[in-house]
C-alpha cells in the first residue's frame, strides 16, 4: 500500500520536483496558531510537515527549538493537544504530516493507544529520534498496522551496515541528518553530504531527505541537486519566534518557505 508520503514523493519525481519539509513545535506560541502556520506553509508550496512534539528533555535540539519546546510545555501543549489540532488540520488538509519527537510522550500516552489515535487524527508519519531500531518494533507493531509510516534517521558517523539495517526497516523516506551535533548549530558541507547519499542509494531506494542546519535558499538548492529534499527547521521555528504576535506573522512565514521552494523547483 503506498501511504500518502509515498504518494507525495511519487507526484513529485513525476513533475522533476523536490519536496520541501518543513519542521515547527507544536504549540509555539499556541495550538492554534500552529494550525494557521501549517495551512499557510502549505499553500506556500511545501510539501510534507513535520510537527514537533514538545518534551522537556530534546538532547537532538538545539537551543532555538528547546526554547521552543519550552515555551509550548509552559504553555500546556500536550501529545494529546497535538494530536486534536493535526485533526482539525486534516479536516481542510491532506497535506503529509510527520510527528516529530522522543518516545517519553508516547510511551507515557500508551503505544497502542497513541498508533490507534495518531491513525484517526490524520498523522502520515512518526520519527521518533531516540528509538533505535532495536527498540522500535515496541512501537511500531501499532503503527505499522495503522498504516503510519516510520521515519528512520541515518547521520554522517553511521557505518553501511548499520546504516543497510535501519534503510531496511524504515518507511516513507530516509531522514539523513548532514551534521554531526544537533539541530541549528552548524552548516552542512555540500561535498561530503552527496557522497554519503550516494552511499545510502545503493542500500535503498527510498527517498531521502537532508536536515539539520539548512537555513537559506541557495543552500536548499545546492543539497536539492543531489537529495530527493530538505528540511527546514531551526530557521524556521526561530522565525516564528521573531515575528510572534504580529499581524504579518502568516505572510512572513510564508514568504520564507515560498521562497525556498521557488529556488529547489529551478534546480
Amino acid at each position: 500500500m503506498t501511504t500518502s508520503i509515498g504518494k507525495k514523493f511519487d507526484e513529485l519525481r513525476a513533475k522533476n520536483e523536490k519536496a520541501l519539509v518543513v519542521y515547527l513545535t507544536a504549540g509555539d506560541p499556541s495550538l492554534a496558531i500552529t494550525k494557521e502556520l501549517i495551512l499557510a506553509l502549505e499553500k506556500a508550496g511545501v510539501d510534507i510537515i513535520e510537527v514537533g512534539v514538545p518534551f522537556s528533555d530534546p538532547t537532538a535540539d538545539g537551543p532555538v527549538i528547546q526554547e521552543a519546546s519550552g515555551r509550548a510545555l509552559k504553555s500546556g501543549t500536550t501529545l494529546c493537544g497535538v494530536l486534536k489540532m493535526i485533526a482539525g488540520v486534516r479536516k481542510i488538509s491532506a497535506l503529509p504530516i510527520v510527528l516529530f519527537g522522543y518516545f517519553n510522550p508516547i510511551f507515557s500516552y500508551g503505544v497502542e493507544k497513541f498508533a490507534g489515535d495518531a491513525h484517526k487524527a490524520g498523522v502520515d508519519g512518526v520519527l521518533v529520534v531516540d528509538l533505535p531500531p532495536e527498540e522500535a518494533p515496541e512501537l511500531r507493531q501499532f503503527t505499522d498496522a495503522a498504516g503510519i509510516d516510520f521515519i528512520s534517521l541515518i547521520a554522517p558517523t553511521t557505518g553501511t551496515q548499520r546504516a543497510k539495517k535501519i534503510a531496511s526497516s524504515a518507511t516513507g523516506f530516509l531522514y539523513y541528518i548532514s551534521i554531526t551535533g544537533v539541530t541549528g548549530t552548524a552548516v552542512p558541507k555540500s561535498g561530503e553530504i552527496d557522497a554519503d547519499l550516494k552511499r545510502i542509494r545503493k542500500i535503498s531506494s527510498l527517498p531521502v531527505v537532508v536536515g539539520f542546519g539548512i537555513s537559506l535558499p541557495e543552500q536548499a538548492r545546492q543539497i536539492g541537486r543531489f537529495a530527493d529534499g530538505v528540511v527546514i527547521g531551526s530557521a524556521l521555528v526561530r522565525l516564528i519566534v521573531e515575528n510572534s504576535g504580529k499581524a504579518k506573522l502568516l505572510k512572513i512565514i510564508s514568504n520564507y518557505a515560498g521562497e525556498i521552494k521557488t529556488v529547489m523547483n529551478n534546480i
